[in-house]
């Protein structure tokens, strides 16, 4: 654990450049716990007890700029998975009305510093999930114009039109429409983002984007073979395409035992007619009976750290950065168990010689720099061509 002294100096450097994060599902938490009730979910005051996630948490964490994910269940589909989608977006904005003093709605580089400078938090929504547009370019634009500046072209199971890390090859990548998906987004400036997504449809989207790429909460295969983990082939590419790898924290992505007990404990949810990724109360009960017997490895702060010293040396210092995907995941690692631990993991990488230069690119600079990017490549795209009308059917047959 670091000294006071490199808490100190975390919290400085946290100060002036605070954290981007580039992934949280606080909408999702509110939607299945309240039903977007948020005079239930207060997050002015502590909600400890039930999320991840409030607002003095966040100022302890030194949060600077959120994107705040506006997934949906991949077994909503078609127009049910864009109205989820809708209600998901509406639920940031209510959350930015009610709470003006320390959020910002940012859909701008040049908004995020304004941000900044007044000190609340730039928010920002990114769709997760290539569902949420239903096969439909039109539906992105106008996800893009409510202010979803990134969108995650799968989650946990394929799409029509792209696969993902975990589901069985489906397109090989992505198909026709997959790649017209990315030229559209780029079109647009909305950021290809390719956590969830196969190693295929990496490589496949880093062919065809001409704009920076994300990875919103994504750590290394290298250190830790597990598939929603990016290859050091794809983290290579980085400094070419201008993109930014965003650690996450879930434990059975950074941890390789807790990859194998979590390989485990999903078995025994399954076996016991639950979905592995339910955490309903009755779900949470087996999973903590299960965790009695076979005790659950423990990530911490050092386990994180890993994975951002390889992502540095493969990628570079100006391609990575920070995705806690809190409130996103049941099991989070020692010392970072909520938005308030942030200071610990700058810290704990100060103490490995990490220079303020280099915490303040992965803090804040790096991915603000990428959406500034994206916003110059729209620009110059939208000066060439018009917006694509080109359908699944179309392109794909």
């Amino acid at each position: 654990m670091s000294t006071s002294s490199g808490l100190e100096e975390a919290r400085s450097i946290l100060a002036e450049f605070p954290v981007v994060d580039g992934h949280n599902d606080l909408p999702w938490a509110l939607r299945e716990q309240v039903t977007y009730d948020i005079d239930a979910r207060d997050i002015a005051t502590d909600q400890s007890a039930h999320l991840h996630t409030d607002l003095g948490r966040l100022k302890a964490g030194g949060v600077g700029a959120q994107f705040w994910s506006v997934y949906v269940r991949t077994d909503l589909t078609g127009d049910a998975a864009v109205s989820a989608t809708l209600e998901q977006i509406d639920c940031v904005d209510q959350l930015i009305a009610r709470y003006e003093g320390e959020l910002r709605e940012a859909r701008t580089a040049a908004d995020m510093e304004a941000a900044r400078a007044e000190g609340r938090i730039a928010s920002l929504k990114g769709a997760e999930g290539g569902h949420s547009i239903n096969n439909s370019l039109a539906t992105l634009r106008a996800l893009y114009a409510l202010g979803v500046r990134y969108m995650t072209l799968t989650h946990n199971d394929n799409i029509a039109w792209a696969d993902s890390a975990t589901d069985e090859p489906g397109v090989g990548g992505l198909s026709a429409f997959g790649r017209e998906v990315v030229r559209e987004m780029n079109r647009e400036g909305m950021l290809v983002d390719l956590s969830h997504v196969a190693a295929t449809t990496m490589r496949a989207a880093l062919d065809v984007s001409v704009a920076p790429v994300i990875f919103s909460h994504s750590s290394s295969r290298a250190v830790c073979d597990h598939p929603r983990n990016i290859p050091d082939d794809v983290l290579e590419r980085l400094s070419g395409n201008g993109g930014v790898a965003m650690a996450t924290f879930v434990p059975k992505f950074v941890l390789q035992a807790a990859v194998d007990w979590t390989a485990a404990a999903d078995d025994n949810l399954r076996s016991h007619g639950f979905h592995h990724l339910d955490t309903s109360p009755e779900a949470m009960k087996l999973h903590r009976a299960f965790e009695e017997a076979r005790p659950r490895p423990i990530a911490t702060v050092s386990t994180v750290a890993d994975h951002l010293d390889h992502m540095r040396e493969v990628a570079g210092v100006d391609h990575i950065g920070i995705g806690g995907d809190y409130d996103g995941t049941a099991f989070t690692p020692d010392g970072l168990s909520d938005v308030s631990g942030y200071p610990n993991l700058i810290a704990e990488l100060a103490d490995r010689g990490w220079s303020r230069e280099d915490l303040s690119k992965l803090t804040w600079r790096n991915t603000v720099r990428v959406l500034g990017d994206a916003e110059s490549v729209a620009s110059d795209l939208q000066s060439q061509r018009g917006p694509s009308n080109a359908t699944l059917t179309q392109l794909d047959g």
